[in-house]
């Protein structure tokens, strides 16, 4: 079990990206007891406790006004362990950076061999694109389209709203609780992202050439990024279903962002007209004339990742190999075993192929929608993990291995040639919904997971406590150095 526990610390390293806003949380405190519970919703400052660990491990620590809230919520139930987290912010008294990325891990025994499991599902980032004439997926971005990464990593353009009004930029976030069916076998929770501010950045996803325009290309507003979960426990079958809700919300404003060499000029749409900044009206194309005319869609990349105790594991869809591999999984299914054959999970995307489009022109309220078939496919990792736009994804993970060289040198040795390039990813699945024009869209894949799964909690009064509370304490370290770099670049 320790040596899962140690690989889990690697597969928490995609949900300790950077979010913020500025208010200051109430903050819960966390225990390695807290692990023996049945289940638990907190809101915790992650720099409390890497100040704790700076102090007894000689360490610089961050400032006292610096604060890095994470919302975790917690479910030990049958037999299995379920871990969501989501970072709200990281800030200190005049710097925010905002990465609204997710992951929820499940801990649980396989159904026939007892092979301990785990599996860690994360959202990247939203990914905006067009088709050109050389796309080799229809309605799926490839390395051949253009692509525009969605998020916003500290990019100060203040000046170029000099003179003229400032938009709001402070994204808001509402902590969805964590609530449970009477019979605790249904439990529901979330995240909720408002008023969400995200710059573009032409990117390439080539695997033989990822890289980024290191100028942004646009900045947008949307009503909001919702994440909702469920998970459903079933001890009669043995399976636990995950379901994931993402909710992106329409966009509000857009400005667009022409380079004269390093000075931008920029022009403001919304759903009234395009003006200049200083809101003289040019036209009355709207934002969604304007991403219409564009040929804009939308896209979301997620990440999985998976460690099984001493055994490798395989995915496929439909008899083909999807890891580190193209393939369309759009109403398929793509399966996990372990190197024995056992089945460990599915990510089922015929469960929901198709999404919910509410367009706002048509109906202001966003009472009505229509559905249209999502696209989902597999991608070359290289594309991703190679990608300077992924620095901070990256850079989390280079202060992983001196961690994992003391606790187990053996698993150090198996892993240190790969944290740098995202290559613990079983795959990177790009869900597209073609049919967008900056409308709220509504989508929800499901995974499920093969368990041995009983009655009453799960864990152990002896290692695992410490073991979870080791795991939080591996991505403490990591993100504290790379949240004072970035926010000190921010400054200068």
């Amino acid at each position: 079990m320790n040596k899962l526990l140690q690989k889990i610390s690697i597969l928490i390293v995609p949900l300790i990206m950077l979010s913020s806003i500025l208010p200051v949380f109430a903050t819960d405190t966390l225990e390695p007891s807290d692990f023996q519970l049945e289940s638990w919703n907190k809101t915790i400052d992650f720099f409390d406790y890497v100040r704790e660990y700076s102090s007894i491990h000689g360490k610089s620590p961050p400032p006292d006004t610096s604060h890095a809230y994470l919302n975790l919520a917690y479910v030990n139930k049958s037999g299995i362990r379920m871990l969501s987290a989501g970072l709200i912010n990281i800030t200190d008294e005049d710097s925010e950076i905002t990465v609204p990325i997710q992951t929820t891990m499940m801990n649980y025994k396989s159904q026939d061999e007892q092979k301990d499991v785990v599996t860690a599902s994360s959202f990247i980032m939203l990914m905006a694109f067009n088709e050109t004439d050389t796309s080799i997926y229809s309605q799926s971005p490839d390395k051949n389209d253009t692509l525009y990464a969605s998020f916003s990593l500290g990019y100060d353009l203040g000046e170029l709203f000099a003179g003229s009004n400032k938009p709001d930029l402070n994204t808001n976030v509402e902590v969805i609780p964590l609530e449970s069916s009477s019979d605790e076998l249904i439990w529901t929770w979330g995240m909720k992202y408002t008023n969400l501010a995200a710059y573009w950045w032409k990117s390439s996803i080539d695997p033989n050439n990822p890289g980024c325009d290191p100028r942004p290309i646009a900045l947008t507003v949307y009503d909001e990024l919702t994440f909702t979960y469920r998970l459903e426990i079933d001890p009669v079958s043995g399976e636990a279903t995950l379901s994931m809700n993402y909710t992106i919300g329409r966009m509000r404003d857009l400005w667009v962002f022409w380079w004269l060499v390093f000075l931008p000029v920029a022009v403001h749409y919304n759903s009234t007209g395009c003006y200049q900044l200083n809101g003289q009206m040019i036209s009355d194309e709207t934002i969604y004339d304007f991403l219409s005319s564009q040929g804009i869609k939308m896209s979301i990349v997620n990440f999985q990742a998976s460690a099984i105790l001493d055994h490798s594991a395989y995915f496929e869809s439909d008899g083909l190999n999807v890891q580190d591999n193209e393939v369309i999984v759009d109403n398929s299914v793509i399966e996990a075993f372990a190197d024995d054959g056992e089945k460990i999970f599915d990510e089922d995307f015929s469960v929901k192929d198709s999404y919910d489009l509410y367009n706002y022109t048509f109906d202001p309220q966003e009472n009505t929608f229509e559905t249209y078939q999502t696209v989902t496919r597999t991608a070359k990792i290289a594309g991703f993990a190679r990608n300077p736009i992924f620095g901070a994804h990256t850079s989390l993970m280079r202060f992983i291995p001196t961690v994992l060289a003391s606790m187990d040198p053996s698993l150090y040795e198996q892993a240190k040639d790969h944290l740098l390039d995202m290559s613990y990813a079983d795959y990177f699945c790009i869900t597209a919904y073609p049919e967008y024009d900056g409308y709220r869209i509504v989508h929800d894949p499901t995974i499920t997971a093969y368990c041995t799964l009983t009655t009453g909690s799960s864990l152990p009064e002896d290692s695992t406590p410490f073991g979870m509370g080791l795991l939080l304490l591996v991505g403490v370290v990591a993100v504290i150095v790379v949240a004072v770099v970035l926010i000190s670049k921010r400054r200068h």
